[in-house]
């Protein structure tokens, strides 16, 4: 195991290393899990609702595609608890950290298109015309910008 220092001058090992970037990888699973639950789950009782008998085949169809986008970052999110149970016992930590990161950013980019198309089919079903498009480009434009460009632009302006 070859010694680091963490950015406080502490000596780490890359087995210290790995065992920090799990907790971390977990916890930010346990925040992002729940919302992709509950949206799902909300999702899923549309259709059984008395007013949507009355949407249209554009809301309609919005659904399906906010489903199927809930569904992958469902997916995407919840596969490295599978990839841990089927691989932690093999040594294989440094392959699930960097997996699961991967499919953490994927899953958190499937539930902003998720919420954004959500948000569509509200606001098409309540307002209709204009208001639709301006929202959904301004809920885009949030969940970009917090979530990817932000932390992607921190990065660039830091010395490693």
């Amino acid at each position: 195991m070859s010694a680091k220092q963490d950015p406080g001058g502490e000596p780490r090992t890359d087995e210290a290393r790995r065992d920090r970037q799990m907790i971390e990888l977990l916890n930010e699973l346990r925040v992002a899990i729940p919302g992709v639950q509950i949206l799902f789950g909300f999702l899923l009782t549309v259709p059984f609702s008395n007013g949507f008998q009355q949407a249209t085949g554009f809301q309609k169809n919005c659904l399906l595609v906010t489903l199927a986008l809930t569904a992958l970052s469902t997916a995407c999110m919840i596969a490295p608890s599978a990839a841990h149970r089927l691989r932690f016992h093999e040594g294989d930590r440094p392959w699930l950290i960097e997996s699961a990161s991967g499919l953490l950013i994927a899953g958190l980019a499937f539930l902003a298109f998720a919420i954004t198309s959500a948000f569509v089919l509200v606001t098409d079903f309540l307002f209709g015309g204009a208001t639709v498009w301006v929202a959904a480009v301004a809920t885009a434009l949030v969940f970009a910008g917090l979530w990817f460009v932000r932390p992607l632009l921190r990065s660039r302006s830091q010395p490693r």
